[in-house]
């Protein structure tokens, strides 16, 4: 469950383009940019990009987020995901490359300063620098914009904007 809206919302207003645009139009505008930005131009397969981002929401708490599937062409990932997400150290749903975004994901939002040459290793034989670089980005995109919505409570009532 989501914090309890922190944010004062005019009737008849849409939280999300209200808080997002109007209280704050230069940021709002620039950060609404990124956020969108990283689903529409991600060069990564639908399943790396999900653990990933399916962790930063387990890990933020943001209830729009865990509950928000992206579409590719049609395509989601299947319904018990998020399960094998929680259980990424073990599950045998992922290959190698699903398996480490969803732990680079945990580590950069909860241990970044212990990523280790190790794990550098096995990130560079799976990753490509210009996708170490995206995923980093996109991370960073959900860390700050879920937590943000979750801690104004924003994430229960969020609803995103019409392209």
């Amino acid at each position: 469950m989501g914090e309890p809206l922190r944010i004062d919302i005019p009737e008849g207003r849409d939280a999300i383009p209200y808080v997002w645009g109007e209280l704050v139009p230069e940021i709002g505008a620039a950060a609404s940019a990124f956020s969108l930005a990283v689903y529409a131009h991600t060069t990564l397969g639908l399943r790396e990009f999900e653990a990933a981002r399916l962790r930063i929401a387990q890990i933020n708490g943001c209830a729009f987020c865990l509950d928000w599937r992206t579409e590719r062409d049609g395509q989601k990932v299947e319904e018990e995901f998020a399960d094998a997400v929680t259980r990424w150290r073990t599950t045998d749903a992922f290959d190698d490359r699903t398996r480490l975004a969803a732990e680079y994901a945990e580590r950069y939002a909860l241990d970044h300063h212990h990523i280790d040459e190790e794990f550098w290793t096995r990130m560079t034989a799976h990753y490509s620098q210009a996708e170490i670089v995206e995923l980093s980005m996109s991370i960073g995109s959900w860390l700050a914009f879920g937590r943000l919505n979750h801690v104004l409570g924003l994430d229960t009532v969020c609803v995103l904007p019409k392209p």
